[in-house]
């Protein structure tokens, strides 16, 4: 680098790969002029490197179109973004404030009464791609970095109770109610479930093994299966390709057979990733340690963990033992179903009887009444 007065002008001379760059720098101030040399260096390295420079006046929607081009975006994240777009499309980037996400908020809040969690969850998208941003050399920093999430209320989350999962699988189709089993019996995750493919099932050794997960750490892990599970599989075995299918084509979402089945059934709301947590309650109240619930439904919420769990290993005859837990469990369970079903049969009956032959149509007694 070099500067050069060129009559009351600095100047600068700078070589890059075997080129020289020269051009004014504007001032007759020599440490200016050294500021703005050194800022046209750096620009050149860029160029030399193809490293993208800052552009704070990119639109959200430029930017968010390059976030998808390039990969990054998850159904999860497409989904939020239905909602943001409409509100950040058009701002530049430098104009995506903490003022901007709490009028965005509110307007949230106007269009639907909305929990909480449900706007941070669209926040958290936004502030994920303004960090791809960052990550890309396209913003200096993310203007959202420290932005405090609303406190979300603990909800109470509902588990399915035996007699309401007969109810449901008794009014879902056969392809639907395959796959309720496999969420209540392994605790598996919807996209982990429709993603499963014939060859990481052993039908030999009663093995499911889990190789299409949300997080890394839920995969590669292996599930023993359940009588009634195991049984579900043989009886649709195949040989290769995705498990749980319709029409032998693969199933990539369920949520309108889903809401007609719990419709039809007349059974309380669930959200079908209830069924994991059911999955989890139920394995719970067999008996099954906390470590071995987590390992074989492959939560990973580091809330709950504790230090020693990196070192405990769980191996299969523990997950073996827990699903053996579970069945019986189970079979309880019904057993208590089917002799409350029993004695409320046996009831109704009784009085219809004593009903129908006490009075005649015309509400008078009847003569075997008498």
């Amino acid at each position: 680098m070099s500067l050069y007065k060129r009559n009351s002008t600095w100047w600068s001379s700078i070589w890059i790969d075997g080129v020289r760059h020269c051009q004014s720098t504007g001032t007759s101030n020599r440490r200016r002029a050294g500021a703005i040399e050194r800022q046209h260096q750096d620009e050149l390295n860029d160029a030399r490197h193809r490293m993208p420079h800052a552009n704070p006046d990119m639109t959200f929607g430029a930017l968010t179109a390059r976030f998808i081009a390039n990969g990054m975006s998850k159904p999860h994240s497409l989904d939020r973004l239905k909602h943001l777009l409409p509100f950040f499309a058009e701002l530049p980037l430098m104009q995506i404030t903490k003022a901007a996400v709490r009028k965005y908020r509110q307007v949230r809040q106007k269009e639907k009464t909305l929990k909480p969690a449900t706007v941070n969850r669209d926040l958290s998208v936004l502030r994920r791609v303004l960090y791809w941003a960052v990550e890309e050399g396209l913003l200096a920093a993310n203007p959202l970095g420290r932005l405090r999430m609303e406190r979300e209320r603990r909800t109470k989350r509902p588990v399915m109770s035996i007699r309401e999962e007969q109810l449901l699988l008794a009014k879902s189709p056969d392809h639907l109610q395959r796959i309720i089993l496999c969420a209540l019996d392994t605790g598996m995750r919807r996209g982990e479930i429709l993603g499963q493919r014939w060859e990481d099932i052993d039908l030999d050794n009663r093995i499911l093994h889990v190789s299409h997960s949300k997080t890394p750490e839920g995969e590669a892990r292996d599930i023993p299966l359940t009588n009634r599970l195991y049984a579900s599989l043989v009886s649709h075995r195949k040989a290769t390709g995705v498990v749980f299918t319709y029409d032998n084509n693969p199933i990539k979402i369920v949520k309108t057979t889903w809401a007609t089945s719990l419709r039809r059934s007349g059974i309380r709301h669930f959200r079908f990733h209830d069924l994991r947590h059911t999955a989890n309650t139920r394995m719970m109240l067999a008996g099954v340690l906390q470590e071995i619930r987590r390992e074989i439904i492959g939560h990973t919420s580091q809330r709950s963990r504790d230090v020693n769990d990196r070192y405990t290993q769980i191996e299969l005859p523990e997950k073996r033992a827990a699903i053996q837990k579970l069945e019986s469990w189970l079979a309880a369970q019904m057993e208590m179903l089917h002799a409350e079903e029993a004695v409320a049969s046996a009831r109704v009956p009784h009085s219809e009887t004593t009903t129908k032959e006490g009075t005649n149509d015309d509400g008078q007694q009847s003569e075997s009444a008498a």
